[in-house]
């Protein structure tokens, strides 16, 4: 087993797994870039590098800078988290070059399985069923153009090298092509460091469906079946839950027969995603693989009782999987809501700036996976994503009761959130009927606008008093960086009074 581990990632996803090498007795380091010095990643890790300034291709894309700080530490092993390098074969490449372990697939698989459209060719040679699309990868628009016509519209834009929506756009006209292509070239460059982009077939009106899968280096493979996604916003995920409500244990069976299949014949080791869509008519459709852990992997932790960080350590460390398909089962409900630091009345813009007050929701089935503190500033650089709050109980109902109180029991003061409009979406009659549509936001809740109360003005109220008494306050600084301002020092002025 490691003794050391360097999480080359940020934010909610970093703390998560320094939090599993802890629990397993490794220590933990973190890379962070300037802006990021006193993230509480930073704080969490048991060491922590320096590795750029903010812009993710100086700091969290910068290859060289990653392996110099494994170098620097001693470090054995890298996990990548999601996002940023997680799914670039180049870096797994150079970490097997330098002996250091990639705790994901091989570069190998990650090539293959990474690269949408390459992915797309191997599985269709099994009669895997495919969604029409381009064969072949793109940075050119009038060859873009040219396959959509083939294909027909609407056709849907994606990254070639990465997911999680970025350079992701329907596109349902010739005269939308060319910007929505550049667009999505352009956002593809700056997510994934490549620009590469394809086109499939879009289907409306689709639920999306994606099975987790482990595999070991022996040749075990297990999948910890399904969690629906299909509530989404531009393309993406924002609320995902476990069981899907469209599947029956047949379809359930079959689904995750294919999704070993695709493991089997991609070569893939790890902790993976093997996404389907599925349509009106409970047909399926293989859509790609997410190499990597998912930012949605806790609703499977609680539903099937599996650790998925722990299991990924263990197995890049050599073992073999200490369960088998028969073991697993699916135990109550789960539900994930991403919290964004985004404004819902304008459009979703990013919301920057300083966390004034916040309060984790606790209770009984509530899980909390977080990233920021009150105190702390939320860049402009990276993904909106704070946190990831995660409820289970026994039944979808209660499931869907317990996360609305959670939301309901969560302020978070001096920046806007997409709390209220998560909640407003949980209690959707459509919602909790179980008819989750990936066209679900614009049909159910176009327009939205949160309701106006007292608990609004409370807030408002509340939020003004924190940023006076913080304001007035003179930040310590203990060796050139900022502390989170003590609960003592957060009072103002007091004294210890005499007798």
């Amino acid at each position: 087993m490691f003794k050391k581990i360097l999480i080359a990632n940020r934010g909610e996803i970093a703390i998560r797994v320094m939090k599993a090498c802890r629990e397993m007795g490794i220590e933990s380091v973190a890379v962070y870039s300037t802006i990021d010095r006193n993230s509480l990643h930073v704080r969490t890790a048991d060491e922590a590098v320096w590795i750029g300034e903010a812009p993710p291709n100086e700091s969290y894309l910068y290859i060289d800078a990653i392996i110099n700080a494994v170098k620097e530490t001693g470090a054995e092993a890298v996990h990548p988290g999601y996002g940023f390098l997680a799914e670039n074969y180049l870096f797994a490449e150079r970490c097997e070059k330098e002996g250091i372990v990639f705790i994901g697939p091989d570069s190998k698989a990650l090539k293959l399985v990474g690269d949408k459209v390459a992915s797309r060719e191997v599985t269709e040679k099994e009669g895997i069923p495919l969604i029409p699309g381009m064969k072949d990868k793109s940075t050119n628009v009038d060859q873009c153009m040219s396959e959509a016509k083939k294909i027909g519209f609407p056709v849907l834009l994606k990254a070639s090298a990465g997911g999680g929506g970025k350079g992701m756009r329907v596109i349902r006209s010739e005269g939308e092509l060319k910007d929505a292509v550049e667009a999505g070239m352009r956002e593809a460059q700056a997510a994934f460091g490549d620009p590469s982009v394809y086109l499939e077939k879009y289907i409306e009106k689709p639920r999306h469906v994606e099975f987790q899968i482990l595999a070991d280096k022996h040749g075990n493979a297990v999948h910890l079946f399904e969690r629906e996604c299909s509530i989404q916003r531009r393309h993406q995920k924002i609320i995902e839950e476990s069981p899907s409500t469209a599947l029956t244990d047949n379809l359930r069976k079959k689904m995750g027969e294919m999704a070993l299949k695709v493991v089997e014949v991609s070569g893939y080791t790890n902790a993976g995603t093997v996404e389907f869509l599925l349509d009106e008519n409970s047909n399926f459709y293989f859509l790609e693989v997410n190499a990597r852990l998912q930012v949605e992997h806790p609703v499977t932790e609680m539903v099937c009782g599996i650790d998925l960080v722990h299991t990924q350590i263990r197995i890049s460390s050599g073992e073999k999987l200490w369960f088998s398909q028969n073991d697993i089962s699916q135990r109550g409900h789960a539900i994930e809501c991403r919290i964004y630091a985004e404004d819902p009345e304008s459009n979703f813009l990013p919301s920057a700036g300083k966390i004034l007050y916040m309060k984790e929701p606790t209770g009984p089935g509530v899980r909390h996976d977080c990233g920021v503190y009150s105190g702390c500033e939320v860049s402009v650089y990276y993904d909106p994503i704070l946190s990831k709050l995660i409820t289970w109980a026994p039944t979808r109902n209660i499931c869907c009761r317990r996360m609305a109180a959670a939301l309901n029991d969560f302020p978070v003061l001096g920046i806007k959130t997409d709390i209220e409009f998560l909640r407003d979406a949980i209690v959707h009659p459509e919602f909790l009927r179980g008819n989750t549509f990936t066209d679900f936001i614009p049909v159910n809740m176009p327009g939205w606008k949160p309701e106006f109360s007292d608990n609004t003005l409370n807030k408002a109220l509340l939020s003004a008093g924190l940023f006076s008494s913080i304001a007035a306050q003179k930040p310590a600084i203990t060796g050139g960086v900022e502390e989170i301002p003590s609960p003592w020092r957060t009072m103002g002025d007091w004294e210890i009074g005499k007798k």
